[in-house]
């Protein structure tokens, strides 16, 4: 529950959760919803997170910073070489999940525009050269 600046009461969205409690919910989600072993996340669940939406009727929506993308039940699915999804606030919060390079980035944040579309140009190649490199290392 928030309050505008008017006082105004407003539930329509929001997690409140530590940085290391989302990562654990990433890792958690990238490792097919296992938790030590134990499936505390459904996976068909899962399934249906990855196999994302229609990018094709996500066209339509112009998102111009995900031109193969698309979006099912609160993820934002990128269709790219590496099957990356993503959890994301309005003010650039993310959880990434890379399953090709095993990894999981979290990122709090506030910028002052309230669209994604303001920090996909920057932060989206940055996730991307992260795996590329996590996945050089895995190769020596």
């Amino acid at each position: 529950m928030t309050i505008d600046s008017l006082g105004t009461p407003f539930a329509g969205g929001g997690l409140s959760a530590t940085l290391r409690d989302m990562a654990k919910l990433g890792q958690a989600i990238l490792n097919n919803g296992k938790v030590n072993n134990v499936q505390a996340i459904p996976q068909q669940a899962i399934d249906s997170i990855c196999q994302g939406g229609n990018p094709e009727v996500f066209a339509k929506a112009d998102y111009t910073t995900l031109p193969k993308g698309s979006y099912k039940s609160m993820w934002w699915i990128l269709h790219n070489k590496h099957h990356a999804f993503a959890a994301r606030g309005v003010h650039g919060q993310t959880m990434y999940i890379d399953p090709t390079a095993q990894m999981v980035i979290v990122r709090f944040a506030s910028h002052p525009i309230a669209a994604n579309g303001v920090n996909d140009p920057t932060s989206l190649p940055a996730y991307q050269a992260l795996a590329e490199y996590l996945l050089q290392q895995k190769n020596f």
